[in-house]
């Protein structure tokens, strides 16, 4: 019999990685993930009600919503990267320098991360992520800072997916390559 976690702490290993949908077809494709460095603490509130319908003078039917969640995650920077191809900044090649624009288009992206366990770690995947530009600041000291970024994981538009993760279970040949692509379950012909 496989032992379980009893406990989770601890989130590293997060990773984002760009997607597209394509409305003709109705598919979603992402590109390679890519690193989110420095990660301190992730914070994920469920998005959704739950439905009460009354009749016969009591809750007759009862059903959940479930719209994804509203997160924020608070990391040592935003990565560059994730600026420019999630944010829609604008990188001067010439001057290198790099600008926020006001009609930026964002882009959606599936975030992946781990939370560490007892037993062994979590892998986590959100797949279909909006992301709002993070706040700017810093005080006099040597203490380092941190940015707070809030997102929206919504249900992916081709297959209402919100989070998939592993299990203690996980074959290892998911779990190893986890932060190699997006999970998708592989269907077998025939």
């Amino acid at each position: 019999m496989t032992k379980k976690n009893k406990v989770t702490f601890g989130l590293e290993q997060c990773y984002y990685a760009k997607g597209t949908f394509d409305p003709v077809s109705g598919t979603v494709t992402y590109e390679a993930p890519k690193p989110y460095p420095g990660a301190v603490e992730l914070n994920l509130e469920i998005n959704g009600e739950l439905i009460e319908f009354e009749a016969d003078n009591i809750v007759y039917y009862t059903s959940a919503d479930n719209k994804g969640y509203n997160g924020t995650l608070t990391a040592a920077l935003v990565p560059d990267d994730f600026e420019q191809e999630i944010l829609g900044e604008e990188v001067d090649e010439e001057d290198q320098v790099q600008t926020e624009v006001s009609n930026a288009k964002n882009s959606p992206f599936a975030f992946m991360f781990q939370f560490e366990g007892d037993v062994k770690a979590t892998r986590h995947v959100l797949y279909w992520c909006t992301a709002n530009r993070p706040g700017l600041g810093s005080s006099t000291g040597k203490n380092p800072n941190t940015t707070e970024m809030s997102f929206n994981s919504t249900p992916r538009p081709s297959d209402k997916h919100v989070k998939t993760k592993t299990k203690e279970t996980t074959p290892a040949t998911i779990y190893d390559n986890w932060y190699k692509k997006v999970y998708e379950k592989e269907v077998s012909g025939g």
